[in-house]
């Protein structure tokens, strides 16, 4: 798996999304490129604002007993898998606001670096390692930019 830590790693992905137009369109799923841009900031949302409202004890129980492996391991999503209702993004939104979010968000990460995260509890899954936050983030935006061919 690639390391979003490594700014080689985090430059390829900002050249990925730098590919993409409003036009861009999904290979699958039912998400625009603007509505998939606002889908992957909700990642770092759930790292970094405090504006998502937090699962209560069963649901967080459940999610890292039956979610978690899947989100943080090095297999790739498959396609069209269910979308957690947080991810949900119905309305249209904003392509170059969502790309620069996105954008602002990667680099952030890349220069807060693995000892940032290392032992830092989720939003979902309670304390993540450095390489479970790698592995989550990388492959979630690796499966949407291969989603819209970028």
């Amino acid at each position: 798996m690639k390391n979003v830590f490594d700014n080689q790693t985090s430059s390829e992905i900002i050249d990925r999304i730098n590919k993409l137009s409003p036009e861009s369109k999904a290979q699958w799923g039912k998400m625009d490129v603007g509505q998939m841009l606002a889908h992957c900031n909700v990642t770092y949302e759930m790292a970094y604002e405090n504006i998502h409202t937090k699962p209560g004890a069963f649901k967080r129980f459940i999610l890292k007993l039956f979610v978690k492996k899947v989100v943080v391991n090095e297999t790739p999503y498959k396609k069209n898998n269910p979308t957690a209702p947080e991810f949900k993004i119905a309305d249209s939104k904003e392509f170059e606001k969502e790309k620069e979010r996105l954008i602002n968000y990667i680099k952030k990460t890349q220069e807060l670096g693995p000892d940032y995260f290392e032992g830092k509890e989720s939003h979902s899954f309670g304390v993540l390692t450095k390489e479970e936050w790698n592995n989550m983030f990388y492959k979630h935006l690796d499966h949407h930019l291969r989603q819209f061919s970028a």
